[in-house]
């Protein structure tokens, strides 16, 4: 297998462009110094040009060609099975996603039609946005055995080279397999928002990070491969709502089925469970619940996502959830660093809250630190060496699999089971702190005649204006030194309990005071 052949042979490798030619046991020609395998044989050998399009995906050494779609393929397959294992309805893996993903295939030309965009072993036109051959998905596409109309390995390979070089929006990347499994889940009305989705990510229970290593033997990858499947880092909220807004629009999918009051995601139930997880007493959920009526929030309109639609914006359900709390918090306590301070459930609450929230803070820095020291690779400058690094990463870690397999160990514990819940209240043990659930809220509001009313008279805001998408982006960061300390502490709150940025959550509240004060919820 490693018969010199670089006299013989003398172009250089199109991947490295050193000239070391090796020879598979296919009679294939490889390159000694970066692994880069082309489809010439060692009966087949001129002086032409090499050609990005002659690289195939693995070594065909006792395996097969494979394309990239096909890596895709099996990383949703394992997070659907994740998914399902953790209590997901199996109709997820099995209808929904499947569907999703063979729809994706079709209306992107890459699979499931007559018409692929790889077309005579180059790739087809990108850019064109005609209609692909109709296809029903049903279970009885599974007929196909998922066996896609488009070439080879290495045209596969050169079709995603070329289309990410003429910047395509269409093409699947690791980011969009999450986006993917969010669509299906809010298709399917699960009780996992896209903040649940990427926390399960992120403690592992779903993979993601490094799951290429988990591949068929068939389908190890090698060289530029490494671009389109390893991930070594988690996508924030804001890059997979965006992609899974995108693929929504991209697959042509209808109207959603309606968010009802009985379903997890309606912002009522979702609503009671951060006020519990955030430690708030359960009348709160109450005054809750009638902003989310005074801004129509909670009406089927509102909620129900329609791509091709009037309302096109995917809904962040969790998101507005956590702001119609904040709202609600600013209408009964103020919160400017003056009138809550004279009120002492708040300050007792606070004081029972902060202490858990840096802990848990603390806990998920040294999680995330020990997550990126065992997945840190070292930054090179050229693919030389980059290839070196990942070659000697995969030798170490295979080492290391057969000491603990040796040792009876195990290589790392597995992750405790997940919750909904990031915070425990109660007296019994590991609890984070006392329960103030049955904390009242009576004194806080005073009679009108017949009617309640808030002790609190005045809500301050921050400027309301509409901003245009495409040239303001969020005011949070030039904002955050002039706002109240305490409001801030409150977004920090939310927004670690989401797995989200600040500004984000900022946003989501002005949405709602915009729709609150000026009576757009009221039509």
């Amino acid at each position: 297998m490693d018969e010199d052949l670089t006299e013989g042979y003398s172009e250089p490798c199109g991947q490295c462009g050193n000239v070391c030619w090796g020879l598979t046991d296919a009679e294939q020609f490889f390159c000694k110094n970066c692994h880069n395998v082309i489809e010439r044989t060692k009966d087949v050998v001129d002086s032409s040009t090499y050609s990005a399009n002659n690289r195939i995906s693995h070594f065909p050494s006792g395996g097969r060609k494979w394309i990239v779609c096909e890596g895709f393929q099996f990383i949703l397959k394992h997070q659907a099975e994740a998914l399902v294992g953790l209590g997901v309805c199996p109709e997820f893996k099995k209808k929904v996603l499947w569907n999703f993903w063979m729809r994706y295939l079709q209306k992107t030309r890459q699979a499931y039609t007559k018409n692929p965009r790889i077309t005579n072993g180059s790739p087809g036109d990108i850019t064109s946005d005609s209609e692909p051959e109709s296809l029903a998905l049903n279970e009885s596409s599974e007929a196909s055995d998922g066996k896609l109309s488009v070439c080879s390995g290495s045209l596969d390979a050169a079709y995603y080279s070329f289309a990410k070089e003429s910047k395509s929006r269409h093409l699947m990347t690791m980011p969009r397999t999450l986006a993917l499994c969010h669509l299906a889940l809010l298709w399917m009305r699960e009780a996992i928002t896209l903040a649940d989705l990427l926390r399960l990510v992120s403690k592992r229970h779903v993979p993601y990070i490094n799951v290429h290593e988990h591949f068929p033997e068939e389908m190890k990858i090698f060289g530029k491969d490494c671009k389109f499947f390893i991930a070594e880092s988690i996508p924030s909220y804001r890059m997979v709502h965006r992609e899974a807004s995108l693929l929504a629009k991209v697959m042509e999918l209808p109207t959603f089925p309606p968010v009802s009051q009985d379903c997890l995601l309606h912002p009522a139930l979702l609503c009671l469970r951060y006020t519990m997880d955030a430690n708030l007493p359960d009348e709160l959920h109450l005054l809750v619940c009638k902003v989310m009526e005074k801004t129509a929030m909670g009406n089927d309109f509102f909620l129900t996502f329609d791509p091709a639609g009037p309302k096109q914006r995917l809904p962040c359900y969790d998101l507005q959830a956590a702001a119609l709390i904040i709202v609600t918090m600013k209408l009964l306590f103020k919160l400017d660093d003056q009138t809550e301070c004279k009120m002492f459930s708040l300050r007792r609450w606070y004081m029972s809250v902060q202490p858990a929230l840096e802990s848990a803070r603390e806990r998920e820095e040294q999680a995330e630190a020990r997550q990126a020291w065992k997945s840190k690779k070292p930054v090179v400058p050229n693919l030389k060496n980059k290839t070196l690094v990942l070659k000697r990463r995969r030798v170490v870690e295979q080492l290391q699999s057969n000491f603990h397999t040796l040792t009876g160990s195990t290589m790392e514990q597995q992750p405790p089971a997940p919750s909904s819940f990031l915070f425990l209240w109660g007296t019994e043990e590991g609890a984070d702190g006392p329960s103030l659930h049955h904390k009242r809220l009576a004194f806080l509001m005073e009679k009108k005649g017949r009617a309640r009313c808030l002790v609190n008279r005045k809500y301050w805001h921050p400027a309301l204006r509409l901003c245009h998408p495409r040239e303001c982006r969020e005011h949070f960061l030039e904002l955050e030194s002039s706002l109240p300390r305490m409001y801030v502490w409150l977004l920090g709150l939310f927004s670690f309990l989401l797995g989200v940025s600040q500004a984000q959550l900022h946003g989501e509240v002005i949405q709602v005071e915009r729709r609150l004060l000026r009576g757009k919820g009221m039509r």
